[in-house]
């Protein structure tokens, strides 16, 4: 149900727009496109500059959310950092909306700055409430101050915003009151909020009321001269249109901000509001993006000529894993150009000399392919942000190709060099994309596709309302002349859409359903070598055979992997060298994305988190993983009292220890299968499998066994799995009888850590503790509540209550385990997957 609520969201915000275009037509029906371009052009320079120069002390002031956001959470970041993070956060937030544009530019910034996954939250979060609860308290203010009355078509309960803005005040003085009086963090069900102190609060205050003043002004500077009413009343119709536009979630607020700027303003000059409203849109947001992408560009320019300094460095490692993404809203932003362009006439003072320089079936040409590069540009923007290398070449030929088009269908200088741009940027970026892949399988996510039906749909407004005052019949398709504006945006129109569809139908044809098969016994060759030269033990869960296997051209990597449903789970990190896991995680991906599922990757280590962030994955907290490090272990202390007493409990009964080499096993496994079975009836549970061994004889042949013997018959049993270079130890299956004594599989466990001690092994890894070191954390992700949920009451982690106490009594050292997946609206499926893949019996997979 919640993955059918995804999907539908697009088509909610595609709606709202819909409707935001339609009412904004009406609103516009006495007017034609070339009033709104004389419009523009007869803006006085000195507002244009004086747009432009607040834009820039905007910017700076943004400056100041990140800044005491940082500052909250007491994290040591320097301004230069936080700066960086703001500038490009705003900037692709503001133009490609927060999901798609800010909040993932942040998470990757903060991310490889040091900053966890709570803190980034933390900080997430604390922007958010600094935004709102400043709207609320100006917006109060302002509309008790300067009531402006709302229009009768709308049928409020009452006639101004007055009523509106004391409840705004009010709750923002709520806010402010709570953080006062409230020094505790909130405790809502499990979840702690840290709230900010007073005097921080005021501050946050203080930086989204001088935010919203500035952005007001800058829209005023270019309004002043065509409406009659003041800045204060002015300031407080631009708030309401603000938050109109946050509640929308229409990708920069299209449509959605001019229509309810020109309802409220109700104005005689609609046109001249609208054209002033597009030059404040080109100003404060596309101006800006173009900056961040040049900044970008130059940059990397430095680094290949060897000129970058220390700092430039450092930065290299943020501008690697957002370039990409930046670079791939830019492309998409450059097809909406091509697209909107098509869909308006040639400027008028052009014809002319375009008729006098060109033949005609060029022009005619060059604005067909314009329209078909434009839709090309966006189906294909998605390969860029994947680092496709296929992506990259057609791109930078659609760009080449588009800013010649551009100047032969109208000497359309502005669009060839924005386009040029963007072509330079991804030159001197070339090594950005360097991975193989059909782009036919790239997976479009609910927004992407939202996203690219909204500009499509957009232009073909545009070109209705350019033209709507075009008498249509049959003969406008086919009319060729040099003003056959109308017939060029049809024709064009019917490409763009026949590309989109093509680009669909080729994915619907080439989708089809995963089969997945069992490791080949060559490929459980392969993968022995890789797990016999790894340190970690819990790669040799590979040689169970119940996982399939994904290797890397030259076989020097691996990720294990089952499918459930629609969800690919790797289980841990790829198996391998280090330099080679990137490319093999970006390889599954491409195998995923081709049966349209959802990658997750169970139980990775937070030194490889870096890895997944550049998938664009959510990173969740699983748990901690308990390794006891056997250099100190020793049963000498208070600590190890109850160790000692299960020990000498074990040995008043005649219990023995002993360890069984790999050669000996087979001569066991018969009485080792009776005390497996009995135990799985005392427990009442089925064999589990993929992140637990279960008890196949072909598995455990592999590994020497831990028993305990009782008078010569054996009553408990584990597997021991030896890491390379003796670097880690641990146990896998561990069974005993139902009438063993209390304490056995603690005095199985002493007398190996004390073997693997003497043999000269550095830890011995008791695996993860789910949902240890959540409860207690400030701020915990909404989503961790329901992997608690989940987990608690799925069959996976029995006994979870005691599990991490049970480990407490070796002393471990705790170490993060983290699931990347697609998160959102998916995580509740997928760690629903997860459980089942887990719980699978496994009885008829066991081999002989």
């Amino acid at each position: 149900m919640l993955h059918r609520l995804k999907q539908l969201a697009p088509l909610a915000v595609i709606a709202i727009f819909m409707g935001a275009i339609w009412l904004l037509s009406r609103e516009l029906k006495h007017y034609n496109i070339h009033d709104i371009r004389n419009a523009i052009t007869h803006i006085p320079a000195w507002r244009l500059w004086a747009a432009g120069g607040l834009t820039v002390i905007n910017y700076l002031v943004l400056i100041g959310y990140d800044y005491l956001a940082v500052r909250a959470i007491q994290h040591p970041l320097s301004l230069g950092k936080i700066s960086l993070a703001s500038f490009t956060g705003f900037v692709t937030s503001y133009n490609f909306g927060a999901v798609l544009g800010g909040t993932s530019v942040r998470y990757r910034l903060y991310s490889a700055w040091g900053l966890s996954a709570v803190e980034i939250l933390q900080l997430v979060i604390m922007l958010g409430t600094t935004y709102w609860i400043g709207v609320f308290a100006l917006a109060g203010i302002v509309f008790i101050s300067h009531p402006f009355p709302i229009p009768a078509s709308l049928h409020f309960p009452f006639d101004n915003v007055q009523p509106v803005g004391y409840i705004l005040l009010t709750v923002a003085a709520c806010y402010t009151s709570l953080t006062l009086i409230r020094t505790k963090p909130i405790n809502v069900k499990g979840i702690q909020l840290k709230l900010p102190g007073t005097g921080m609060t005021l501050l946050q205050l203080a930086v989204s009321a001088i935010d919203l003043i500035l952005v007001a002004f800058i829209v005023y500077t270019l309004l002043a001269g065509d409406i009659s009413i003041g800045y204060g009343e002015f300031l407080g119709i631009f708030l309401m249109a603000t938050v109109t536009v946050v509640l929308s979630h229409v990708p920069g607020g299209i449509g959605v901000f001019e229509l309810v700027m020109l309802t409220l303003l109700a104005s005689p000059h609609s046109g001249i509001i609208l054209a002033g409203l597009l030059v404040f849109r080109v100003i404060y947001y596309l101006i800006p993006l173009f900056a961040a992408v040049v900044l970008l560009g130059l940059h990397e320019l430095s680094l290949n000529r060897g000129l970058a300094s220390r700092v430039m460095q450092e930065t290299s490692r943020w501008s690697t894993a957002i370039a990409p993404l930046i670079l791939s809203g830019c492309t998409l932003l450059a097809g909406a150009v091509l697209l909107f362009s098509g869909a308006t006439p040639i400027v008028t003072a052009r014809i002319g000399s375009l008729q006098q320089t060109l033949p005609l079936p060029l022009i005619e040409v060059s604005h067909f392919l314009g329209s078909l590069t434009g839709a090309a540009l966006l189906v294909l923007a998605r390969g860029l942000q994947r680092r496709l290398d296929s992506a990259w070449w057609l791109i930078t030929s659609l760009l080449s190709v588009g800013i010649v088009v551009s100047l032969m269908k109208g000497f359309d200088f502005e669009e060839a060099i924005l386009l040029s741009m963007l072509l330079f940027a991804l030159l001197i970026s070339r090594k950005q994309y360097y991975r193989k892949g059909a782009l036919i399988h790239a997976r479009f996510s609910p927004g992407w596709a939202g996203t690219i039906l909204t500009i499509v749909f957009c232009s073909i407004w545009l070109g209705l309302f350019a033209y709507r005052h075009v008498e249509y019949s049959d003969e406008l398709w086919w009319a060729f002349t040099i003003k056959g504006d109308a017939s060029r945006f049809l024709r064009g129109s019917v490409g763009a859409i026949a590309i989109i569809l093509l680009f669909a139908f080729s994915r619907l044809v080439a989708a089809h359903k995963p089969r997945v098969s069992p490791p080949t016994p060559a490929e459980l060759d392969a993968v022995k070598q890789l797990v016999l030269s790894s340190p970690q033990t819990s790669t040799q869960l590979a040689l169970l055979g119940d996982k399939s296997l994904l290797f890397n051209t030259r076989q020097t990597a691996c990720i294990m992997y089952g499918v459930q449903k629609r969800s690919w789970i790797s289980l841990g990190d790829p198996i391998g060298a280090d330099a080679d896991r990137g490319e093999l995680i970006w390889q599954f991906r491409e195998l995923v994305d081709r049966y349209d599922g959802w990658p997750v990757f169970y139980q990775v280590k937070p030194e490889n988190l870096s890895l997944y962030l550049d998938q664009g994955l959510t990173i969740l907290k699983l748990g901690e993983e308990a390794r006891v490090p056997l250099e100190s272990f020793d049963l000498q202390g208070g600590k190890r009292r109850k160790l000692r007493q299960a020990i000498n409990h074990c040995e008043t009964e005649e219990c023995e220890f002993s360890l069984i080499p790999r050669e000996g096993v087979p001569e066991i496994l018969s009485e080792l299968r009776q005390i497996s079975d009995a135990w799985l009836q005392a427990k009442e549970i089925n064999e589990k499998g993929f992140s637990l061994g279960y008890f196949d004889e072909a598995y455990l042949k592999q590994f020497p066994i831990a028993i305990v013997r009782q008078q010569g018959r054996i009553i408990a049993f584990a597997n021991v799995l030896e890491g390379a270079g003796k670097d880690e130890l641990s146990a896998d299956l561990m069974r005993h009888t139902p009438e063993a004594p209390p304490g056995v599989m603690e005095y199985l466990f002493v007398e190996l850590l004390l073997w693997g001690r003497q043999q000269g092994y550095q830890w011995f890894n008791f695996g993860m503790a789910p949902l240890s070191g959540l409860e207690n954390r400030p701020l915990s992700p909404v989503w961790n509540r329901t992997a608690n949920l989940i987990f608690r009451y799925g069959d996976h982690f029995y006994g979870f209550e005691g599990l991490r106490s049970y480990k407490e009594k070796f002393d471990p050292v705790w170490t993060p385990k983290y699931l990347a997946s697609p998160g959102g609206m998916a995580l509740p499926q997928i760690l629903s997957d997860v459980v089942a893949i887990i719980a699978k019996n496994q009885s008829n997979s066991n081999r002989t």
